[in-house]
């Protein structure tokens, strides 16, 4: 009860009060069909900003909506808007954004009302002691699916052994990041909804400054665009390729560890049961050392650049 109340205090503190000096930031909202909550996405957004004491943009990447969201997003004041012809993926969107962004600073939120946008000056300020801030949707108030907290343990767990970082949450929409930084996976970072888990665990096993800030989560306005299972598979697809670019030790040694052990094994069955060295064996070796190799390999390039 105690840390909720603590917890509570500082949503408050942040709607309230907010940050009385923000550097200079761009907001990124991709926009995919959302015409049943963009419209107080952006007011919430607008309303919020417009108390704060510093320079700012809103730039709304509108991903081929097929419904009335464009002509919404262009009656919109103060607004940025930019179009993509056909729908290319949240990543995609998210990209287009940074790159054209003129700021230091990249906020990204999502169009649907979930996140608690009002708490952006506050994680915006943040930024100067870590390279990136998370909100973290462990607060008092989130509203989540049942059916996707148990894949996602699993991949929070996976994620947390392949950087050997503590991650509350791994694919919160809502994070504030520095322009310089992101540029740098912008190459590897995916075109669909697992950007947001690629550059969390591309920071974190870079050593960059990660911080995790308590947010609320709420019922999205309209249909989620999420399909579970096929994007919890491309989650672990993306997981581990990531993993292979920078932790690739933490990827290939537990594996190169089971063919050991099966070698030692069978090596002792051999010797003292077969009296003979068997074919069996002399695979579980010859493929050990070849994998151990690769990743003492894959390691020393991963340094080198």
């Amino acid at each position: 009860m105690h840390e909720s109340s603590q917890v509570n205090q500082k949503l408050s503190s942040s709607r309230n009060g907010l940050a009385a000096n923000c550097p200079p930031f761009s907001l990124i909202l991709p926009v995919y069909n959302e015409e049943k909550g963009i419209t107080l996405t952006i007011d919430h957004l607008q309303n919020t900003l417009k108390s704060i004491n510093g320079e700012y943009e809103i730039i709304a990447v509108n991903d081929g909506s097929t419904d009335g969201t464009g002509e919404l997003l262009r009656s919109c004041f103060n607004v940025r808007v930019i179009e993509h012809r056909r729908n290319r993926g949240y990543g995609a969107a998210l990209k287009t954004g940074i790159r054209q962004a003129k700021y230091p600073l990249i906020v990204i939120t999502d169009a649907d009302g979930t996140y608690p946008n009002e708490i952006i000056p506050h994680l915006v300020a943040l930024t100067q002691n870590a390279d990136m801030v998370v909100g973290a949707r462990i607060g008092p108030q989130v509203h989540y699916s049942n059916l996707r907290k148990i894949p996602k343990w699993f991949l929070i767990r996976f994620a947390e052994w392949i950087t050997n970082s503590r991650i509350p949450d791994l694919n919160s929409g809502l994070r504030v990041f520095h322009k310089s930084v992101v540029k740098r996976f912008l190459k590897i970072l995916p075109d669909t909804f697992s950007f947001t888990t690629t550059i969390t665990v591309a920071m974190l096993a870079n050593n960059y400054i990660v911080h995790y800030e308590p947010i609320n989560f709420y019922h999205r306005q309209g249909k989620s665009k999420i399909k579970p299972i096929r994007d919890t598979l491309r989650f672990i697809q993306l997981i581990l390729r990531t993993g292979v670019y920078f932790a690739p030790l933490r990827v290939f040694i537990p594996i190169a560890g089971l063919f050991w052990l099966g070698f030692f094994f069978t090596f002792i069955q051999d010797i003292f049961v077969r009296e003979n060295l068997t074919e069996r064996t002399l695979i579980l070796l010859i493929a050990a050392t070849q994998i151990t190799m690769f990743a003492l390999l894959a390691d020393m390039l991963e340094k080198r650049t």
